[in-house]
């Protein structure tokens, strides 16, 4: 559904946004799109929605092909941004209405398909509403569902979860999966590592313009080939002691909001034994001493941090 092939950016004649980018992305998937903050995430989902050109290389998005078909791709797709394009001044139900006319619909037919998406994003308590009044969750909500007053085959989300709460972006990464189940292909940026380890099906991470890694979130954590030593303490005062006994050993982090102190174990059974012949000295008791795979943040630092130097 969506292909970039060789696709590079340049702006001013000489910066370098994008660098040979190129993956595809599965009919009916999701796709999260990693990377720091002007990795050129951005830049990507605005050639693919056609708001850029790209300076080389190829992009189609839904059969079409973003610089010769344009119209074609925007009546394929639809997108929002970090910010809710919405008007605050009118109500939920009333922005459905308007964005729905603005696609040509007639007002019977308008209104209709406001309620529809409104019973199927489950907002009748907020609908009738303004907009301004709502929580940002319920912002965001309002806003994926006027992106999709004309049914997409592409849905691009640019950081859909920035700043709202734990509940809600679960609500929204619950409306996201929905949709993708209905056969909608989704393309998200995140900075949120959790989002795309929950979420994604595949996974690009972009770095300095570069793409330089691709595929699932297990394949990319299997990629490591290391794993991490974790101790948990069953009293939090402990994890002091534990890390100070750790403290030489590789990449020895302390997580005090997961009561955990964690190492890498490049030698997998060898280092947690070590590990837990420096932690029994102490007379502590344990909850737990495992060793685990690297989390999708421990796997994109360790990429990106990789690609920089």
């Amino acid at each position: 559904m969506i292909e970039l092939d060789g696709v590079a950016k340049t702006f001013d004649g000489n910066i370098l946004a994008l660098q040979d980018v190129s993956f595809s992305v599965a009919t009916g998937s999701i796709c999260a799109l990693l990377g720091h903050n002007g990795a050129g995430k951005t830049t990507t989902i605005n050639i693919l929605s056609t708001l850029m050109r790209p300076s080389y290389g190829k992009a189609i998005v839904a059969g079409f092909d973003v610089v010769k078909e344009a119209a074609q791709v925007r009546e394929s797709i639809a997108m929002t941004g970090q910010h809710a394009a919405l008007d605050w001044q009118l109500t939920g139900r009333e922005n459905l209405v308007m964005f729905s006319r603005l696609h040509g619909m007639r007002r019977k037919d308008a209104r209709a398909r406001a309620d529809a998406l409104i019973e199927q994003f489950d907002m009748a308590d907020a609908a009738d509403r303004r907009v301004d009044t709502y929580s940002g969750g319920m912002r965001r909500r309002i806003d994926i569902a006027a992106a999709l007053v004309v049914s997409p085959k592409v849905l691009f989300l640019d950081e859909p979860t920035t700043g709202l709460d734990p509940r809600s972006r679960r609500a929204v990464w619950d409306l996201v999966s929905g949709l993708a189940a209905q056969g909608v292909t989704v393309l998200l940026t995140t900075q949120y590592l959790e989002e795309a380890d929950i979420l994604s099906d595949s996974i690009v991470v972009i770095d300095h313009g570069r793409v330089i890694a691709t595929g699932t979130a297990d394949s990319l954590k299997s990629r490591m080939g290391f794993s991490y030593c974790t101790v948990s303490p069953t009293n939090p005062a402990d994890l002091p002691k534990i890390l100070a006994v750790v403290a030489d050993l590789q990449d020895a982090q302390l997580d005090e909001e997961a009561n955990t102190v964690s190492v890498l174990a490049p030698n997998g059974v060898s280092t947690l034994s070590e590990v837990f012949r420096r932690v029994d000295q102490l007379d502590v008791e344990l909850a737990d001493i495992s060793l685990r795979r690297p989390s999708l943040d421990e796997v994109f630092l360790h990429l990106t941090d990789g690609a920089t130097t």
